[in-house]
């Protein structure tokens, strides 16, 4: 039976090693599905996963996380992968989707107020942050943002680094889903950060604009050697704040 929501959150942990008991790839698909349903700022989707199962490449990427054992015993691989290079085509395809959508009949004015709020956004606002040259316009984008939020409230993060940032933030969304949705049937995982992150680009053929996320480790737990230690985490009362 799948686990609850908390059940899932308590049993997932950073596993480092794997049994040798091979994992089925469609459940670990369909895990990557729910990861492509997380929330993503301003549902430009900019990620791509890639989900490794072939044996010569699984070896290739262990060496490239620096051999360590959550990469060496891993039952299968899967790269996050942040494509910011990709909004036009991402911002374009909301465009389509929202003119399918609305493409009705008789459509009330809400709708249609709805309709041209949201392509604006996509034609005029998206342009405007994620468009950069060398990220020399992102830092005049940013000086005149700070001017104007001397008077009022304004988005403020517009520099080259700060879209890296965010779709940096909405891979690790997706990151998480994917996890989530493994612990629940009963797979482990771990996220790993220490790698080669250039050779794993070269090893999966990835273009310039792709930047690595996390790798993850997929595979079942060894129950003796595959969680090194009791679950630690500082005093809830030290990062809690209520206001």
């Amino acid at each position: 039976m799948e686990k609850t929501v908390t059940e899932a959150i308590n049993y997932r942990r950073s596993t480092r090693v794997y049994k040798s008991e091979p994992i089925d790839s469609l459940k670990v698909k369909q895990c990557l599905y729910q990861a492509s349903l997380a929330p993503t700022s301003s549902n430009l989707q900019l990620w791509e996963f890639y989900h490794i199962t072939d044996k010569t490449l699984l070896d290739q990427l262990a060496v490239a996380c620096l051999n360590q054992n959550a990469a060496k015993t891993a039952q299968q691989l899967v790269v996050i992968v942040t494509r910011k290079d990709l909004w036009r085509q991402r911002a374009k395809a909301n465009i389509e989707f929202l003119n399918k959508v609305y493409d009705k009949p008789n459509l009330e004015e809400r709708w249609l107020k709805r309709k041209k709020m949201a392509i604006d956004y996509y034609q005029k606002l998206i342009p405007t942050i994620y468009t950069d040259v060398f990220g020399i316009l992102g830092f005049i984008k940013y000086l005149v943002f700070q001017i104007v939020g001397l008077f009022r409230p304004v988005y403020r993060q517009t520099r080259l680094s700060d879209m890296r940032i965010v779709a940096h933030k909405s891979a690790a969304l997706a990151a998480e889903n994917f996890m989530l949705s493994m612990s629940a049937i009963g797979y482990d995982t771990c996220p790993m950060e220490g790698s080669d992150t250039l050779r794993v680009k070269q090893i999966l053929a990835l273009p310039r604009g792709a930047e690595i996320n996390m790798v993850i480790g997929c595979g079942i737990r060894d129950e003796d050697k595959g969680i090194y230690g009791p679950r630690f985490r500082v005093p809830f009362e030290d990062v809690y704040f209520e206001k």
